[in-house]
């Protein structure tokens, strides 16, 4: 649903708002998703969402890559948060617990860290071996998960980026039980013992226990078809929060597969989401049709934002 200048806008506090004309608010129901920013704010390249202890959205390239926009708490349009360093092009964000923002930049084979308070980038890891990297998730103790697809190839694995005890900071690609395809979407399960990944060459989500620097125990959690998955999130429950990205949807998928709902969006191209809002129940889900950012309320929390509240 595209947004002109003579229509409302739609703007997020504790939950989904709506502002009509009169002045009036309804609460919306659970999974009725809503478009909250403009059309056509962002490129194509609209992805890595994530959310902030104040209640601040961040997603990349507002107006044109290489850079992030942030979306305030209660806004209704996004603005500039900052720029990464030329030829740099993020394509997923998140957070830790100290409120240290991290960045993959897919073009120059880099992760970022900007420090709370702050908008300056800075490498935090890099290596010329890595594809990408495409998406990345945090542990509680701050080692970061990071997907690393080959599109041509059709193939990718998981970098494990962690500080050592010298205090470098250090990243590997971990051994798997099994050849991955083009390795996409990655979050952990609440108690950070198990790895999702998504694979968009086959549509398939798959389950790793993580041990040590090595992924064991692959198990095969749900194969969606067509092919069609991108980004997804943990909630504290445990389930999967899939973008089937052509398809329209957020899938909805309990740690054993089964598809507990279809969530459908205003957008055909989800390309990814995150968990936000003053109870960790908003999803956002940015929409690379279209360019914009839309939302909906769950009934849990997500993984992300009791770990950025010390709560998990």
């Amino acid at each position: 649903m595209a947004i002109t200048s003579g229509r409302n806008f739609w703007c997020l506090c504790s939950s989904i708002l709506l502002i009509a004309t009169p002045p009036a608010a309804a609460e919306t129901r659970l999974f009725d998703s809503v478009q909250v920013t403009p059309s056509s704010e962002y490129t194509f390249g609209i992805e890595g969402p994530a959310a902030d202890l104040d209640g601040n959205l961040f997603a990349v390239n507002l107006g044109k890559p290489g850079t992030i926009g942030r979306l305030p708490a209660g806004g209704a349009a996004s603005e500039l948060f900052t720029t990464l360093p030329e030829g740099s092009v993020g394509n997923a964000i998140r957070f830790d617990r100290s409120g240290a923002m991290f960045i993959a930049d897919y073009k120059k084979h880099n992760v970022f860290t900007i420090p709370k308070g702050s908008t300056e980038p800075a490498v935090w890891f890099h290596s010329d071996e890595m594809n990408q990297p495409n998406d990345i998730t945090l542990a509680r103790d701050g080692t970061i998960y990071a997907s690393d697809p080959n599109w041509k190839g059709r193939e990718g694995h998981i970098w494990r980026i962690a500080k050592a005890a010298d205090g470098t900071v250090q990243g590997q690609v971990m051994p798997a039980p099994r050849a991955m395809g083009t390795t996409n979407g990655i979050d952990l399960s609440p108690d950070g013992k198990t790895l999702y990944v998504g694979e968009s060459s086959s549509g398939q989500i798959w389950s790793y226990t993580i041990s040590g620097n090595e992924l064991t125990g692959a198990r095969l959690v749900k194969s969606f078809q067509p092919d069609t998955v991108d980004g997804l999130r943990t909630d504290i429950a445990g389930r999967l929060f899939v973008a089937r990205i052509l398809k329209g949807t957020i899938a909805l998928v309990k740690p054993n597969g089964a598809v507990e709902r279809e969530i459908a969006l205003k957008g055909k191209e989800p390309t990814n989401l995150a968990f936000g809002g003053n109870d960790g129940k908003t999803v956002f889900v940015t929409q690379r049709q279209g360019g914009f950012i839309e939302a909906f309320r769950t009934d849990q929390p997500g993984r992300e934002h009791c770990l950025q509240r010390g709560r998990c």
